[in-house]
């Protein structure tokens, strides 16, 4: 089955020619022209990834991810424009998993999409390194990658796919700290470019939603300068 993409943007330009570009690439493509009627659709009809705008009339795009991500870890690309760094930001610690500038290229926009789909795929099945049997366990800490859970202490907690495999890569090797071009490379792929301040947004929501669980959460640790360490405990 194709994946489906789901293309929420006020310009009807851009619909018009992402959606054509992406149906020449074989994607089954749904649009949106606002935010409110993406977040109806979304609900009763899951996509396999979405690509929002920020600015829309309705429900702009950081409140349709914020309600989206009460229910669904689905794949989020933000479109921006050059001048949205602060909701640039806002999108990441939202739980966007990337963007892209306005104006863009749509070769760019399909090659982020595939890389989002593909680790998707890849996070739901054993990778390297993985025990046997896809789960991962780090002291109170559960990874599930064949059923894409995460377990705190007994608590479940809701990750999106980059969320997800940042915590994999690591709680894979406990102790060991990871740099940011490192967490990179695990979360989005070789040869895809994103900014340090990316994984830096990224990791302090994943913080901030484990200390919604438990208030001393303090495995994922901070080296300035250097990355990040998992601390078993």
């Amino acid at each position: 089955m194709p994946a489906t993409i789901a293309l929420v943007d006020d310009d009807r330009n851009i619909l018009t020619s992402v959606t054509m570009t992406l149906e020449q690439e074989g994607f089954t493509v749904r649009t949106y022209t606002d935010g409110e009627s993406a977040l109806q659709g979304l609900l009763a009809r899951p996509a396999d990834l979405a690509v929002l705008d920020i600015k829309m009339p309705r429900m702009d795009g950081m409140e349709l991810l914020q309600r989206l991500r009460q229910r669904s870890a689905m794949p989020v690309v933000f479109l921006t424009s050059k001048d949205e760094e602060v909701d640039e930001l806002m999108g990441l610690r939202l739980g966007a998993d990337d963007y892209i500038t306005k104006p863009f290229s749509q070769r760019l926009l399909l090659e982020r999409i595939r890389t989002l789909l593909r680790r998707n795929e890849v996070s739901r099945a054993e990778g390297s390194g993985t025990p046997a049997g896809g789960v991962i366990v780090r002291g109170d800490l559960v990874l599930d990658e064949t059923k894409h859970t995460c377990v705190w202490k007994g608590h479940d907690i809701q990750l999106t796919v980059t969320e997800f495999l940042l915590v994999k890569a690591l709680a894979l090797r406990p102790g060991m700290v990871k740099n940011r071009d490192q967490l990179i490379d695990a979360a989005y792929g070789e040869n895809i470019y994103v900014d340090d301040r990316t994984i830096d947004s990224h990791v302090k929501r994943v913080r901030r939603k484990f200390r919604q669980a438990d208030e001393e959460f303090a495995q994922i640790e901070t080296l300035y300068g250097i990355g990040y360490r998992y601390k078993e405990n």
